[in-house]
């Protein structure tokens, strides 16, 4: 056995079922029990364990919440393990305990290996781990992408090196031709944008702005203004700290702080205190000639020239309609000029950008139509063995004259790329509509298998599939629920026979109605109510010997103790005992 083995399960106050243990074989188990007993309930517990949605109306009425708990034995270094252990969980004993919780109020939980987790970690797991098919995958089979995906999934890396390849070049593409579209299409704009930005250019350029200028300007234009008045208290100022050559005999600060530092000069000698003030008085006396200086200066230097106070207002409005457009100050006005050109400068080079951008296009459509070809050629190739494979398969599933094969298209697009010879429509997987065909008879035109099969063909077919991959791309263990719908007879006999030989390499699980097919299992589960309509603990039991006669004839004949169906049952299962001693 390759992989883990999902050893058992509880399930508690799901559905119809109260508590009950499903403890599965590591070959093939057959549940079986009246149609609304509950052996639905072991699929829905099983898709909980692998990250379903939690639907709040499966749980039981009048619990609180539905529990399910799962066992898988897997071996060690496997990627389920590596992954669960990353995410903090613990093995018991070898084997990975799941666990999904699901309130009545809708809220969902997940434990792996004794830890919290995210249900999407289930939904990874159950990638390496189990694979699960019902009605509801035999009617995703009919779709187009699905068939492909079966198809790709089998041709393995033929398909994957190029597609992973096909799929960089094919979203690079996608992204070439939005930012060529967006420049094409908002030309007008962007010249719009641009003439704008060039007439604000031209604007500030003509004005030469320096940074400061406007503070500098406001400071000027003040002084400018009260010339006359800075001048005469200027004036006034220096008469009074230096005196007033027209007064000499008039009294300033400059003679009187000399006449203090003279009356001390005369007594400094004798009182340390003293002498450190007639120092400061002295230093007073410094200070007023420098400024005296300096008024001086400043009122000879004062300019009251009206022409220039003109030209500084004048500069002042220049200013002030820049920064009416582009800016509080002319620091704001330098900076958009800044930010404009670095736009202009892309803007103007949407020409060339363009002629970069349709090479590269160009240059990626010819990579895809490479691609696509060699995508096209893998397909092809696998799609020959996949189609024998599966025909083979089917001759072991009482369908020994139908065949199987595969059509692959593509459609005209004069936008496409080029395949064969011409140029056709491609998406993300490539150029190639792929579509299974059956021709159930000889003489039969092969036909799409949503035409051409019926509801019990399309389970064989769906089962031959999943036989095909069982050898190319094993999982550990298969959940087949009502595979066999629309199925019986010699039909039956030989499904139950090849999922026994399937079970020689993975675990089988099937949720069966047909005798024939559970004849051929290694352990049968019996699901059956109680009088009050539950299913409890008691209610899930393994069948053998004489219970498992009495089981199959029930489903034969509806009749646990017809003789005739007792025999039959009997039959069945020597004729499945003797498969397995033989190795058909």
């Amino acid at each position: 056995m390759v992989g883990g083995v999902l050893e058992e399960m509880r399930i508690r106050s799901l559905g119809v079922i109260d508590d009950a243990v499903v403890e599965l074989s590591p070959g093939f188990t057959a549940v079986t029990g009246e149609t609304g007993a509950g052996k639905t309930m072991v699929v829905t517990s099983l898709g909980l364990l692998l990250g379903g949605r939690a639907d709040p109306a499966l749980v039981r009425l009048g619990a609180e919440k539905a529990v399910v708990e799962g066992r898988i034995s897997v071996p060690p270094g496997a990627s389920a393990v590596v992954r669960a252990e990353e995410a903090g969980a613990e093995l018991d004993d070898g084997a990975l305990l799941i666990s999904r919780t699901v309130s009545a109020e809708g809220r969902s939980r997940a434990h792996v290996g004794g830890r919290s987790v995210p249900v999407g970690l289930l939904a990874e797991l159950a990638d390496d781990l189990v694979a699960v098919h019902g009605q509801t995958d035999q009617q995703g089979l009919l779709k187009l992408s699905r068939q492909r995906q079966a198809l790709d999934r089998y041709a393995g890396g033929a398909v994957a090196g190029p597609l992973t390849k096909y799929g960089e070049a094919y979203r690079r593409l996608r992204a070439v031709a939005v930012e060529l579209e967006e420049i094409v299409t908002r030309a007008r704009e962007r010249a719009q944008e641009a003439d704008l930005l060039r007439y604000g250019l031209d604007e500030i350029a003509a004005v030469e702005p320096r940074a400061g200028e406007d503070v500098e300007l406001a400071e000027e234009a003040e002084r400018l203004g009260h010339a006359e008045g800075l001048a005469s208290a200027a004036t006034l100022a220096h008469a009074a700290l230096a005196g007033n050559p027209e007064d000499p005999e008039g009294i300033d600060a400059n003679t009187l702080v000399a006449g203090a530092q003279r009356a001390l000069d005369a007594v400094r000698a004798h009182d340390p205190a003293l002498a450190a003030l007639t120092d400061r008085i002295g230093e007073i006396g410094i200070l007023l000639g420098d400024v005296a200086g300096e008024l001086a200066g400043y009122a000879d230097d004062l300019d009251a020239d009206p022409l220039r106070l003109s030209a500084v207002e004048e500069r002042r409005a220049a200013l002030g309609a820049l920064t009416r457009k582009y800016g509080e100050d002319v620091a704001a006005v330098l900076a958009w000029a800044e930010q404009s050109a670095a736009r202009l400068t892309e803007l103007d080079g949407d020409d060339g950008r363009i002629d970069e951008l349709t090479v590269e296009r160009d240059a990626l459509r010819a990579e895809l139509s490479g691609l696509a070809q060699a995508l096209t050629d893998a397909r092809t190739e696998s799609a020959e063995r996949f189609a024998a494979a599966v025909t083979a398969e089917l001759a072991s599933l009482a369908m020994p004259h139908a065949r199987v094969s595969f059509d692959i298209r593509q459609t005209d697009d004069p936008e496409g790329v080029e395949v064969g010879g011409r140029t056709v429509a491609y998406g993300p997987s490539g150029a190639d509509e792929v579509e299974l065909l059956l021709a159930p008879h000889p003489g039969a035109p092969p036909r799409p298998i949503a035409k051409g099969a019926s509801g019990g063909e399309l389970s064989r077919v769906m089962l031959a599939v999943e036989v095909v991959f069982a050898g190319t791309d094993p999982v550990p263990t298969y959940l087949f629920d009502e595979v066999d719908a629309g199925v019986g007879g010699k039909a039956a006999v030989e499904i139950g026979r090849r999922l026994a030989k399937l079970a020689k390499s993975a675990q089988v699980v099937v949720v069966t109605h047909l005798p024939q097919v559970a004849a051929f299992a290694d352990r049968q589960l019996l699901v059956e109510k109680t009088n009050d309509g539950s299913v409890t603990r008691s209610g899930v039991k393994v069948l053998e010997g004489e219970d498992r006669v009495r089981e199959l004839s029930r489903m034969l004949a509806g009749q646990e103790d017809s003789e005739t169906a007792r025999a039959h049952a009997e039959e069945l299962l020597a004729t499945a005992r003797a498969d397995g001693d033989t190795g058909h």
